[in-house]
């Protein structure tokens, strides 16, 4: 009896410093976690997962958190399933929901919702997912947060995950000849490949510009451009004067605004394509951006004066932002580098940045049919195509494109 007796006089202490010690670490995420909720950065948030005798022993600390940061807490026994966690990491075990206001009705809200749809057994791989996005947004996640933690417990996946090496805007000329030797010749971009209907142009780093021949295509030419290329230059300038001597059709003269978020000037082609030539500056609209883009070689144009290109923006036109947003971010898995308000822009490549823009508000309109196509080159485009034809019900989807929401054509290779 006495040697037992020992042993635990021995193993308790130990046990006590070990629970004390795990008490310390999550104390400290805890009061991180009540810090965001307080600021308002996360409507609610998840302490760590507990039994439920780690909890009742958890509890006084958790009302002291509380009081020191003016927040509430709520003893979560089943919390919700989504793809954001695996289900073993709560199993058996007990979450402290920490909010203010309204947020924990949210939660409930959406564990009722839940919990309906497994009543129903209609709980499916995509309502699951959907609703786990609504979860993800309660807890405060970034869109790619969300991304990577529905590719960590299921099958979703997003672009990135298969590899974007490049983007290729393409636009379509009734003179293809007269085009070419615009882009060629006048603004001295790079000529890559040439065939009788097509030139590619590099614009810079892996940002192309594809010149196609209108005939053969299935365009009629009368279709809506409904879109415009931004030139990245820290020589606006330069370009500006080189462009006027060329006798270049000029739509918005050069525009400055000390203070302002860009300066810029737009251009026309032969064919009516709108360039706008453009530089960003440090401002509270581009503290993602800049940092991008400081990090991006400059490429040199055979233009007078060895005028240069950092990168490039595609502006897209859309009836209805939030769905083009949700495409971009979800789908797609780009993050956002610039909000304008009323136009946002994600980098889709190194040097390629997708524009999405309000048409009510930009210098071009949403149109269902437009002159223009976009192909994002891949390192792996056949599992990209087999996923799509997995899980996309779109049936404006064909093999090897995608039509997003404001019906612009994506190729994929």
């Amino acid at each position: 009896m006495k040697k037992h007796f020992y042993l635990v006089i021995l193993i308790l202490p130990l046990w006590i410093s070990c629970t004390q010690r795990d008490f310390l670490k999550e104390s400290g995420q805890i009061e991180s976690f009540a810090e965001m909720v307080k600021a308002g950065v996360k409507p609610i948030a998840l302490g760590p997962p507990l039994n439920s005798t780690e909890m009742d022993l958890f509890m006084p600390e958790l009302e002291r958190i509380s009081r020191n940061y003016g927040v509430e807490f709520y003893r979560e026994t089943s919390l919700i399933e989504t793809d954001l966690f695996p289900k073993t990491s709560t199993e058996n075990k007990e979450v402290v929901i920490l909010y203010t206001g309204n947020s924990l009705q949210a939660y409930n809200s959406l564990k009722e919702e839940i919990a309906g749809l497994q009543k129903n057994n209609s709980y499916s791989d995509s309502k699951k997912r959907e609703l786990s996005r609504r979860f993800g947004r309660l807890l405060g996640y970034p869109t790619w947060k969300i991304n990577g933690l529905l590719a960590e417990n299921s099958a979703f996946r997003d672009l990135e995950d298969f590899g974007i090496e490049g983007l290729e805007t393409r636009w379509f000329y009734k003179d293809l000849e007269k085009a070419k030797a615009f882009y060629q010749t006048i603004l001295g971009l790079k000529l890559l490949e040439e065939t009788e209907n097509s030139a590619k142009f590099q614009i810079a780093g892996d940002s192309y510009l594809v010149l196609q021949r209108l005939s053969g295509t299935g365009y009629s030419g009368a279709e809506p451009k409904s879109v415009a290329l931004a030139l990245l230059t820290d020589q606006l300038e330069s370009w500006y004067a080189h462009l006027q001597q060329q006798k270049v059709t000029i739509k918005y003269p050069l525009k400055q605004n000390p203070g302002g978020p860009h300066d810029g000037f737009v251009a026309v082609d032969p064919e009516g394509y709108l360039l706008e030539f453009e530089t960003f500056f440090q401002h509270p609209e581009n503290e993602i951006l800049i940092p991008e883009l400081n990090q991006l070689e400059l490429t040199s144009t055979g233009s007078g004066d060895s005028l240069q290109i950092t990168a490039s923006i595609v502006w897209l036109y859309y009836k209805d932002m939030l769905p083009a947003e949700h495409f971009v971010e979800e789908t797609l898995g780009l993050t956002k580098s610039a909000d304008q308000g009323w136009a946002k822009v994600y980098r889709l490549s190194q040097n390629g940045f997708l524009g999405l823009v309000d048409g009510l508000r930009g210098m071009n309109t949403y149109a269902p049919e437009k002159l223009t196509e976009l192909k994002i080159d891949l390192k792996n485009p056949g599992p990209w195509e087999n996923y799509l034809k997995a899980n996309s019900g779109d049936s404006t989807r064909q093999s090897g494109t995608f039509r997003d929401t404001g019906l612009y054509l994506y190729h994929f290779d």
